[in-house]
């Protein structure tokens, strides 16, 4: 019998999950998702791969339950980071520097595009889960509209953009550059999205 991790039989099995999500992480950061197998994931995380198979019946599957994870958690912290901000223009900056911040593993990981080897139902559920933090910032636009922050604009594709834009950054590791690039991104999306006054960095 597989020795249990953690207080608790519940302990265990989150201990355990958060140690696959770690190594699929690790793994994808170094090949593509298509080349890594369940037991380099098993080998990664220190489990055996009958333990990867007590809660994931398939590649596909953890890397769902990665990225749902990941998606919940990052939707705490913006949720958190929101509060108390009440002018529409300072929540759409906070929502780009805490986008700019995010690491995704999902999309920087070499090899082809996740959307090109996945099944059509995964992609669809990865999609599901990408509206939670898409209904955020469609929260931010529609509050600054209403308040004649941002002009009328169709709501659906600017999202769309302006979440293109933030996620497919590269953001450079060197403190300067880093902040350079994340304020480029912030002056260019307050300008696209209508903003007429462009705060000044404080």
């Amino acid at each position: 019998m597989p020795k249990i991790i953690g207080k608790s039989l519940h302990e265990h099995r989150q201990m355990t999950r958060h140690k696959l999500f770690t190594a699929l992480s690790t793994l994808m950061t170094e090949r593509g998702f298509d080349t890594i197998t369940l037991a380099d994931i098993a080998a990664a995380a220190g489990v055996g791969r009958t333990a990867v198979y007590n809660h994931f019946h398939d590649k596909e599957a953890l890397l769902l339950g990665f990225i749902t994870h990941e998606t919940e958690q990052y939707a705490h912290t913006l949720e958190r980071a929101l509060d108390g901000v009440e002018d529409p223009v300072e929540q759409l900056r906070t929502y780009i520097w805490q986008q700019a911040q995010l690491t995704r593993v999902f999309h920087l990981a070499p090899g082809p595009d996740l959307r090109t080897v996945l099944s059509r139902a995964t992609q669809q559920r990865l999609r599901e889960h990408a509206e939670i933090v898409e209904s955020i910032l469609r929260r931010i636009l529609v509050a600054g509209i209403a308040a004649g922050e941002f002009p009328p604009q169709d709501i659906d594709p600017t999202v769309h953009l302006v979440n293109a834009c933030l996620s497919g950054r590269l953001i450079p590791d060197e403190p300067g550059a880093r902040e350079r690039t994340i304020r480029a991104a912030e002056s260019f999306v307050l300008r696209a999205v209508g903003v007429r006054q462009i705060p000044v960095p404080a």
